[in-house]
């Protein structure tokens, strides 16, 4: 706390002498019936990496309710997940509409036996607060995490040291069950899963008509974009192995995203010269959708990415400055591919290579 100002530092020990509930070193839950569960921190891929929680909690408790306090920004990974039952968006530039701010109210006061913040990249305090603030009977939290100290936890009756430097190869789906393994709740299955219904199938095949693939046709996808320019591959290397898979395959491509992508996409579609279909600002339900009825999808490492790993369809993603032993989505035909921090150091050739021992046994 050394380098935070006087009047911070003063917030922070009055916040504390406020708020500070008392340690307490049971693992014993009790009955668990409703759980409150804050993510607002997270990105949208982080949400997803961490669904293996939300299933080993619905695995220890089946007939528990979970509601789930979600950002703007990550929600939509989250929309009819079979295991949510409520889910309440927060946005702190609404608190001050007062029927926002009652309906959040109302959320936090209905009372909770576990109200559980979780723990993926970095410590939340307003996630933190908002766990403290609800009415709840066991606040889990952490006490901290590689070593350092969350500064916030006494807000938590419960506090789970967390340490993975020990581990650094280990995966986001299953560091995210650290919080709650103390307690007994763990499950053997760390797939991501995004719920899709009937409706999500209906608009995927209905796009899948309109591009005019014949049963012949191998169907493939691509995400080009990414929010951190660093974690974006060449798109003329894009362009390059969509030009080597349609010469080597019978192809249809598609091109997903949203417009924050489409500088991007226009790029790849002007530059390969063939007929490459777009599937633009969808739910994330029906680009799951999409994905699942393809036989390949290729993507940097981004949020669609973890949203093609909720699917059985295989799939390459490209890493660059980020530990894929980390963020890769896991399961069967879950493939990376990473040179170095430099995700341009991985070649077209790399990718066609692998693209090639995936499409062969479909394409005989």
């Amino acid at each position: 706390m050394s380098d935070k100002s006087f009047a911070s530092k003063l917030v922070t020990k009055l916040l504390e002498k406020l708020l500070s509930v008392e340690k307490n070193e049971s693992k014993e839950l009790g009955e668990v019936q409703n759980v409150l569960v804050v993510r607002q921190h997270n990105q949208l891929g982080d949400l997803l990496s961490g669904v293996s929680l939300f299933r080993a909690l619905k695995e220890k408790y089946p007939e528990c309710k979970i509601t789930l306090i979600v950002s703007p920004d990550n929600h939509q990974g989250i929309v009819k997940n079979k295991f949510i039952d409520r889910c309440f968006i927060f946005d702190k530039n609404r608190l001050l509409n007062p029927s926002y701010f009652f309906s959040l109210r109302k959320i936090l006061r209905e009372g909770y036996d576990i109200a559980l913040v979780p723990v993926v990249v970095s410590i939340s305090f307003t996630s933190n607060l908002i766990a403290r603030l609800s009415k709840s009977k066991i606040r889990i939290g952490c006490e901290s995490l590689d070593g350092k100290e969350n500064e916030s936890a006494y807000l938590f009756d419960r506090r789970i040291k967390l340490y993975w430097k020990n581990h650094p190869d280990s995966n986001v789906s299953e560091r995210c069950l650290d919080i709650v393994r103390p307690f007994g709740i763990d499950t053997n299955n760390y797939r991501s899963e995004i719920t899709i219904d009937y409706d999500d199938l209906r608009f995927a095949h209905s796009f899948v008509k309109k591009t005019e693939k014949k049963n012949n046709q191998l169907l493939i996808g691509f995400h080009v974009g990414a929010g951190k320019p660093q974690n974006r591959w060449s798109l003329n290397k894009y362009v390059e192995l969509i030009k080597k898979l349609n010469k080597e395959f019978n192809c249809v491509f598609y091109l997903a995203g949203s417009d924050a992508d489409r500088d991007e996409i226009d790029y790849v579609i002007k530059n390969s010269r063939l007929p490459v279909r777009t599937f633009l600002n969808k739910t994330i339900p029906q680009v799951a959708a999409l994905i699942s009825l393809s036989y390949l999808f290729i993507s940097n490492d981004t949020g669609i990415m973890h949203v093609a790993g909720t699917t059985e369809t295989p799939q390459i993603s490209i890493f660059g400055p980020t530990n894929p032993f980390n963020w890769a989505p896991i399961g069967p035909n879950k493939f990376f591919i990473r040179e170095s921090e430099l995700i341009d150091d991985v070649e077209v050739d790399d990718v066609f290579q692998l693209c090639i021992k995936i499409l062969n046994p479909v394409k005989k």
